[in-house]
């Protein structure tokens, strides 16, 4: 589904009902993995503070581009009792090939079923992803306007 978003309010809407769509899939037995594709200012930094705030998270979120990974506590949200216990937030802007992922630890990021994962640039690393990605577009209108497109909103 496509939702076109005007504000942060839009984008807080589309992320609950993404995180909502998201409970009711069964659990993993690795890993969840949620890729954000999109230009520069498309959202994918935007969306994941919405989804974090929703999940419980108070520290405050920024794009992990330069440090590359950060990891929120999410132990206790309203969306999947325990399910979740991390949050991490990894940007591959600056990674040129799968292999790179390694230094993150990646294969015990994925191993760890209580991790939720959510990777900015996913087609950077594209050969480290497992099969069952679950992907979410974000496109650039104009200046106040984005699109955002992902089967579970």
């Amino acid at each position: 589904m496509v939702k076109e978003v005007k504000d942060i309010e839009e984008l807080r809407a589309v992320a609950e009902a993404f995180l909502k769509g998201l409970s009711k899939m069964s659990p993993q037995s690795t890993a969840t993995v949620v890729g954000l594709s999109g230009d520069l200012g498309a959202g994918k930094t935007a969306f994941t503070k919405c989804a974090a705030t929703l999940l419980g998270v108070t520290e405050t979120v920024t794009s992990p581009t330069f440090i590359l990974e950060k990891v929120y506590d999410i132990s206790e949200n309203k969306f999947f009792a325990g399910r979740y216990s991390k949050l991490v937030h990894i940007d591959a802007y600056r990674l040129d090939k799968g292999e790179e992922m390694s230094a993150l630890g990646w294969q015990a990021l994925l191993g760890d079923s209580r991790n939720l994962i959510f990777l900015e640039w996913p087609e950077q690393v594209e050969s480290a992803l497992p099969q069952d990605i679950i992907k979410i577009s974000f496109e650039f209108v104009s200046e106040n306007v984005r699109k955002v497109e992902c089967d579970l909103i």
